[in-house]
């Protein structure tokens, strides 16, 4: 977002050619906006013109904020769905600055877009660290999503994982959701105190475990293998170093592979 030109071109090269590997393998690619309201229609064009034909543009997940003019948000959508982008994640985008949003919630925003987009799939947002209440919003009629992405979690963190499907199951959710694992490359403090300001960051365990040497990918495998073993099917992974995001990523993969052997 904030970088010069040179190296802002030198970032686009290096997202489009991962973009292209990714979904080369048959996984999605979600691309987040920079939730400020400048950038992203440009954004949205970079990958367009530069992607090529190679990659499946179905498998590209743009994610939109409600920190936007809802003339923008709304025809941000039906630019996206025309284009070949089929789904959408909508969420309402943290509130660390004074950016204001369009709509107070972000399903608000997804039930508009429904209405001038009927085609386009939707996902929503949830976090598992919330418990009870964050599945009671998706219980809501008006919640307006076909599948949600879970806030970052990790092996150390299976209680409160635990407590957020058994309230999913015993309120009987639906609709699918994809759960995310970061992927922490140091034990870097400030890097934490950095994050923690949006998601909750097992600090304590994770210096623990990079002092012991173990690598960032079993650090990451683990967090996936912990959410395959209770049933669960669709895991992002963010924060993956974009220039070795693809051999990283394979990786990791067979590692969490051998672990399923294993277990």
């Amino acid at each position: 977002m904030d970088l010069p030109l040179e190296q802002s071109v030198d970032a686009w090269i290096d997202s489009n050619q991962l973009m292209r590997r990714i979904t080369s393998l048959g996984r999605f690619v979600f691309m987040t906006d920079g939730a400020i309201g400048r950038r992203e229609e440009p954004n949205l064009r970079h990958v367009t013109i530069n992607l090529g034909t190679e990659a499946d543009r179905g498998r590209i997940v743009p994610i939109l904020t409600t920190k936007h003019s809802l003339e923008y948000c709304l025809e941000f959508a039906k630019r996206s769905y025309t284009l070949g982008f089929t789904s959408l994640v909508v969420l309402g985008g943290d509130k660390s600055d004074n950016t204001p949003r369009c709509v107070e919630h972000a399903y608000e925003l997804r039930r508009l877009i429904r209405q001038a987009v009927p085609g386009i799939t939707l996902g929503g947002w949830s976090s598992p660290h919330g418990g009870r209440r964050q599945v009671e919003f998706m219980l809501a009629p008006e919640y307006s999503a076909d599948f949600y992405l879970a806030q970052i979690v990790s092996h150390y963190q299976t209680r409160a994982i635990d407590e957020f499907l058994n309230e999913a199951g015993r309120l009987g959710v639906k609709i699918p959701g994809i759960f995310g694992v970061f992927y922490y490359r140091t034990a870097n403090a400030k890097t934490f105190s950095m994050l923690s300001r949006f998601l909750p960051v097992p600090a304590e365990e994770l210096q623990r475990d990079f002092a012991a040497n173990v690598h960032p990918e079993e650090i990451c495998a683990r967090s996936i293998h912990a959410l395959l073993q209770r049933g669960l099917r669709n895991v992002y992974v963010s924060n993956l170093p974009m220039p070795t995001a693809t051999q990283t990523f394979t990786r990791i993969e067979s590692r969490v592979d051998e672990m399923l052997v294993v277990s």
